[in-house]
């Protein structure tokens, strides 16, 4: 199949089971065991977390979902998700988690690039979806529409009307309820024959200005699970509480927690939105241990009284993006409480470096990688720069939890030699410990969401009078980053023009892709190319961060 693993890339723990069968040993092993709860009050054991999975699979299969159909999740953190995402893996079918703040637009997109044949929603989501499922209906009926602006012709050769499922919401006609999806009685699964089936397409803005899938084989995921499960002294336990606030749409979410949870048995507390507060109430009547949070959890608390508030708590995990050194010493001087942070990619399953695999973490490291991913760095020439040269280069890396290229041919994906280049420049010091520097593509990562400058470009440049713009980003304390249009719109006024902007913005774009801020110019920097000089503006925005710009 397209990206498949050379010898090389596939050695490592490629017959582990997958998230799906961990849950199977786990009911087998402790089957009375809480395995997850959610903030409202509902809980499944590991027996009952078993039997809605296999349920789930064979609905889905008497549905007529077959192996390798994609379904697509637009579900907050609740059992509903986690019951759909191991059902749909265990079903040998393809799960396509989405942001479930997304726009109509995006998921229309999505639905139509995947060729999605079912689309779960929840109550706060099934008007999105249903909106979305309209656009996807337009298209096949040959109406104009957006997607057709989007999209080339062999990706609308694959449109097809996929079946709403709604979870806890009216049904409107043709849809069909989660529990009439589920199976009365479940019945046995195959056993998954080739780990290379890809188990989860997860988009991300790659190396392009569209989102692309990155194609997520079983392999991956269980390889990754398998190496952060040997990280020593260990993340999780088997008696931890861990906190399930991250998004389970997310990588970070989807794998590093849940798959982590699954493999050590611990307990997962579902939430689904992270307050300064709330959460903290949540951690206390829980008993949480073990916090994996974002970086912008920091920026929060900071402005919280956390006396006596993390008294469970033994680890806090920062993944998604960078922290700098002085926030996390901040935190741990005011509650005790060490902070480890790590490094990873969606293409990467997605746990690359962790501060637990170092001897001695220096401060701004990211960690050293985990057993079984190889790690370089290599120059524009090609040279690979040694480690401890304090030399940068771009990251690449080499392992079983590496991805099998972006959906649907397996393009730009791991080389003949298993090495894949992550556009991430760093550093490597003696010890082995990895610093990041900059990135080589322009993508701008808020609170660890990808977001490439270029849809947000497209979606203001249409809109009227505009008639030049570049997005950048810029570092934020509580995001890591933070989107910034710079937008020329000759004879409009500024504050019209930046309302315009942000309004089409927001009706186009998740809320996470919105500019924090547009900046009405006279005029962008352009080189004798014709390409905007985005390091001038990045530029800008440092002497505006010095106080040096009004």
């Amino acid at each position: 199949m397209p990206g498949a693993p050379t010898p090389d890339r596939a050695a490592g723990p490629v017959g582990l089971p997958g998230p799906a069968a961990l849950v199977t040993s786990a009911a087998a092993e402790h089957p009375d065991k809480l395995a997850i709860v959610e903030a409202g009050g509902r809980s499944l054991t590991w027996a009952a977390l078993d039997d809605e999975v296999a349920r789930v699979a064979t609905g889905l299969g008497a549905a007529g979902v077959l192996a390798g159909y994609r379904v697509v999740l637009v579900l907050g953190n609740r059992l509903e998700f986690v019951t759909t995402y191991l059902g749909t893996l265990r079903a040998q079918a393809v799960a396509v988690p989405l942001n479930p703040v997304s726009s109509a637009r995006e998921v229309a997109r999505v639905l139509a690039d995947c060729g999605a044949r079912v689309v779960v929603a929840d109550v706060d989501t099934v008007t999105l979806v249903r909106e979305a499922v309209a656009g996807v209906d337009a298209a096949l009926a040959g109406a104009p529409g957006t997607l057709d602006d989007d999209f080339p012709a062999e990706v609308r050769d694959r449109l097809v009307r996929p079946r709403v499922v709604v979870v806890g919401a009216t049904l409107q006609p043709g849809e069909r309820s989660y529990d009439h999806l589920r199976a009365d009685t479940a019945r046995p699964a195959p056993p998954l024959q080739d780990p290379e089936r890809v188990a989860a397409l997860l988009y991300t803005s790659g190396t392009t200005g569209l989102p692309r899938a990155a194609m997520i084989s079983h392999r991956a995921l269980a390889a990754n699970i398998e190496q952060v499960a040997e990280v020593e002294p260990p993340m999780v336990h088997g008696d931890d509480v861990v906190l399930g606030v991250l998004p389970l749409f997310h990588v970070y979410g989807l794998n590093a927690v849940l798959g982590t949870v699954l493999r050590s048995r611990a307990k997962l507390v579902l939430a689904e939105r992270f307050d300064p507060q709330g959460t903290l109430d949540l951690v206390d009547d829980e008993a949480c241990s073990v916090l994996p949070v974002a970086p912008a959890v920091f920026a929060h608390w900071r402005e919280v009284d956390l006396d006596g508030r993390l008294g469970p708590v033994r680890l806090v995990l920062s993944g998604s993006a960078p922290v700098g050194p002085e926030v996390t010493a901040a935190f741990t001087a005011r509650t005790g409480v060490p902070v480890h942070q790590g490094y990873g990619l969606t293409e990467a399953a997605p746990v690359v470096t962790s501060t637990l695999c170092s001897a001695d973490p220096a401060p701004g490291s990211v960690g050293a990688p985990l057993d079984g991913i190889e790690l370089r760095l290599v120059e524009e020439t090609g040279r690979v720069v040694p480690h401890g040269s304090d030399d940068p280069g771009e990251i690449q890396l080499r392992g079983p939890n590496l991805f099998s290229g972006y959906w649907p041919d397996g393009a730009d994906g791991p080389d003949a030699e298993g090495w894949w280049s992550t556009g991430d420049v760093g550093f490597v010091d003696a010890s082995g410990d990895v610093f990041l520097v900059d990135r080589v593509k322009e993508l701008v990562i808020v609170s660890g969401f990808n977001v490439y400058p270029v849809e947000v470009e497209r979606v203001a440049a249409e809109v009227e009078g505009v008639a030049d713009v570049a997005v950048i980003g810029v570092p934020d304390e509580e995001t890591g980053e933070a989107v910034v249009a710079y937008v020329v719109a000759p004879g409009r006024g500024v504050e019209a023009t930046a309302e315009a902007v942000r309004a089409a913005c927001e009706r186009s774009l998740a809320r996470f892709k919105v500019p924090a801020r547009i900046e009405v110019v006279t005029t962008l920097p352009h080189g004798t190319t014709g390409k905007v000089q985005k390091g001038r503006l990045r530029g800008l925005e440092r002497r505006r961060a010095l106080g040096l710009l009004e």
